[in-house]
């Protein structure tokens, strides 16, 4: 599903960042780019952190 749409920017692509050790918006915008335009998809990106809930590695949407 693709997340960030200014940057084509997926679900996969944040969790990613999110594994990476991204816990921000700022930190996932820094990693691959989404959020760093409009800034539209920042709910969702906080939206995907909050669903990772502790377990770093695994997000699938």
């Amino acid at each position: 599903m693709f997340v960030c749409l200014c940057n084509g920017i997926t679900s996969q692509v944040v969790a990613d960042a999110i594994a990476g050790g991204a816990s921000t918006t700022k930190e996932i915008s820094k990693a691959c780019g989404a959020g760093a335009e409009c800034g539209r998809c920042r709910r969702t990106l906080r939206l995907l952190l909050g669903a990772q809930g502790g377990d770093r590695k695994r997000l699938r949407l």
